[in-house]
């Protein structure tokens, strides 16, 4: 395995295993297929929109999820920053933004918005340790049998939970 290799192996898993590295494991990805990623996430897409709102709209009131949840449960494993692109550039009141966090828990929006996200997570009875979601008790497990569900009749997948 080449050097580029190990870089990018110790990037996504956080921790060098050279007997981890010496298997073909799948937490290795190039570099290309990497960039591929980043670029295209910040590219709008219908079908990967589409597949991200109606994941967000599947959060129940009370549950949060992280960026990389939503991305996974659609169908697009390493899209996170897609979904943090559509939050951003959506209409306001479409969807339930404030149900999106960052990785471990964390509020990753500054100043007025962050403390919004937070009072409207606190109103649906959210609880926090600190600056960070309890997302022992909050944090949503998807089923992705029922998104396969609203995938295939469009008229549900507008439905809003509450």
């Amino acid at each position: 395995m080449s050097k580029s290799d190990q870089t990018v192996a110790v990037l996504i898993t956080g921790r060098m295993c050279p007997w981890r590295l010496s298997r073909k494991t799948p937490t290795v990805i190039s570099k290309k297929l990497i960039l591929r990623i980043t670029k295209d996430s910040t590219r709008p897409n219908s079908l990967r929109d589409a597949a991200f709102r109606r994941v967000i709209l599947s959060i129940p009131k009370g549950k949060v999820a992280t960026y990389a949840q939503v991305a996974a449960a659609a169908g697009y494993p390493l899209y996170h920053r897609a979904v943090a692109r559509l939050l951003r550039s959506d209409p306001a009141g479409s969807l339930p933004w404030q149900r999106v966090i960052g990785a471990g828990g964390e509020i990753k929006l500054r100043f007025e918005a962050g403390a919004e996200q937070r009072l409207r997570l606190e109103m649906e009875g959210v609880k926090f340790r600190g600056r960070k979601v309890h997302l022992a008790s909050h944090q949503y497990a998807f089923k992705t049998w029922e998104l396969e569900y609203l995938k295939s009749d469009p008229d549900r997948g507008s439905v809003v939970r509450s």
